[in-house]
């Protein structure tokens, strides 16, 4: 005697836009943070190449906002249909 199988909770499919500007943000943050109070020690250290991953983190976070700003958009375009239905 097979066992009925609950229903599946629905996924989950928040906006993903602001996770996306809170890593611009966290990038930003972080990197002038380092410029500003620790870039003598990073300089005497050798950890400059800490900045440049800062700001590579922010500038590739600018594809990852346009990408979420789409998923987002067809988002609201599936939910829209799925209403009509």
């Amino acid at each position: 005697m097979p066992q009925e199988q609950p229903p599946r909770p629905e996924p989950l499919d928040p906006p993903m836009v602001p996770f996306a500007v809170a890593g611009l943000i966290a990038w930003a943050v972080v990197g002038l943070l380092m410029l500003v109070f620790f870039r003598g020690w990073l300089t005497e250290h050798g950890h400059q190449d800490w900045l440049w991953t800062c700001l590579a983190g922010f500038l590739w976070g600018f594809p990852g906002l346009a990408t979420m700003m789409r998923h987002d958009a067809h988002r609201r375009r599936r939910r829209a249909s799925a209403r009509q239905d």
